[in-house]
């Protein structure tokens, strides 16, 4: 029976494993040093914040694995042999595969800062960080967060549910704004404060000073050295592709594993997805590597049809995201880029309480539609993807625009609103 062994058990290798194991009788083996079983990454906040306990993030039973033949080995992957076609875990004993698959994640990133090291000094991603946190957080008097981003946000939103002080170090001068267009990462910006945040843009790191035990005791500013009392310091300033344990493999690296469009890598019977995985070209306007839950799934079930036969390229569609900024919902379809590209326009509209807006980005020329975000108001996934294919205009995106819409019943709707701003603002371009 061909063996299909598979390195990292978030949800590309899940997704694999569900999916291989819908097609085939292959045999399947799941390493992970990370948790005995799956769980929903995108949850692990809701943990802390006593939402939820860590058995209700588990989307499988536990006896899920065995029903369906799934081996879930607990363990690190030190080294990779391509020509024996063996790993060598931890414990230092070793596991044949006729097909791998790497499917190993992020790591949180860090920039060589003094004192990045220290005790009460972390990431979050893993459930090793969960649980670190929730030891470095017992009777602190306040937490510095580096980093913008999405991850950034969440864990502000995770320490302000348990009241403690928080200080954000945004380097940017405004919230996102690599990502979001001006109205909107101003927006943010507001709901933050709001949220008694205390948020430095345009501000970096310079060092991480420790007390005589070695753990964190304050940060220093870099641009104004000032220095700021803490007993906690999150390093949210993005992730990279956790690949390190590949660097004597013979594989092809970049900042990730290198992968076609099938998903293979340079050495034979080697596949990578997921956020560890890096196109040689990317696709669209997609980044090489994308470290994003949806495309991590489609990953895992793109090379599932691969492996049992069916080829198939990683063909992920129009981009779509979401995120949530505190109590503020995001969805993004299509592109929406920061600033208008060239023979590109935005309509930007922005509710009275400063909680709702939307950007809508189309052609000038053609008037197609391009992209939209949207903040706190909920919009169908598969509307706008339809809408996207059949290449439609702004005009009969606004027309419709309810078609779209899914908040829950008797939420207020806003269509005939946002209809009129964008007719008053295509009479003032006019």
């Amino acid at each position: 029976m061909e063996h299909i062994v598979i390195i990292g058990n978030g949800i590309s290798g899940i997704s694999a494993a569900r999916h291989i194991r819908k097609l085939s009788d292959k045999t399947i083996t799941v390493i992970s040093a990370e948790t005995d079983h799956f769980f929903s990454r995108t949850a692990l906040m809701y943990v802390y914040m006593g939402h939820m306990q860590f058995d209700h993030i588990k989307p499988y039973e536990d006896y899920f694995w065995e029903k369906n033949q799934i081996n879930l080995r607990r363990g690190y992957v030190n080294k990779v042999d391509t020509d024996k076609k063996e790993l060598l875990l931890d414990n230092y004993t070793t596991i044949q595969y006729d097909k791998l698959i790497i499917a190993t994640g992020s790591k949180p990133n860090k920039f060589g800062w003094p004192g990045q090291d220290l005790q009460g000094v972390q990431g979050l991603y893993s459930k090793q960080d969960l649980d670190l946190l929730e030891q470095n957080t017992k009777a602190i008097n306040r937490a510095v967060i580096v980093g913008g981003g999405l991850i950034g946000i969440e864990l502000a939103e995770m320490l302000r549910s348990r009241n403690i002080p928080v200080t954000f170090l945004v380097r940017e001068k405004s919230f996102w704004n690599g990502v979001l267009p001006d109205g909107e990462s101003e927006m943010i910006n507001k709901h933050i404060l709001e949220h008694h945040i205390d948020l430095r843009l345009a501000s970096n790191l310079k060092q991480i000073i420790p007390d005589d035990n070695g753990r964190v005791k304050a940060i220093e500013i870099q641009e104004t050295g000032e220095i700021i009392d803490c007993q906690l310091v999150g390093l949210t300033a993005g992730v990279s592709p956790n690949i390190s344990f590949l660097k004597d493999s013979g594989i092809e690296l970049g900042r990730g594993v290198k992968v076609n469009r099938l998903l293979e890598t340079s050495a034979p019977d080697v596949y990578a997805i997921g956020d560890c995985a890096e196109q040689h070209e990317p696709i669209g306007n997609r980044r090489p590597i994308e470290a994003v839950w949806y495309t991590g799934r489609m990953m895992g079930e793109t090379v599932a049809q691969t492996i049992c036969g069916n080829p198939l390229e990683y063909k992920p569609g129009h981009w779509f995201n979401s995120a949530k900024f505190l109590d503020i919902e995001y969805q993004t379809y299509g592109w929406v880029f920061s600033k208008p590209r060239e023979g590109e326009q935005h309509f930007h509209w922005m509710h009275k309480d400063e909680k709702k807006c939307i950007t809508i980005n189309y052609d000038i020329n053609s008037r197609k539609f391009i992209g939209i975000n949207n903040f706190g108001i909920r919009m169908r996934h598969e509307v706008f993807d339809k809408w996207l294919t059949e290449e439609r205009s702004v005009d009969y995106v606004l027309e419709n625009l309810k078609e779209a819409n899914f908040d829950p019943e008797f939420f207020k709707k806003h269509e005939k609103e946002i209809l009129q701003a964008f007719t008053n603002q295509s009479l003032q371009i006019a």
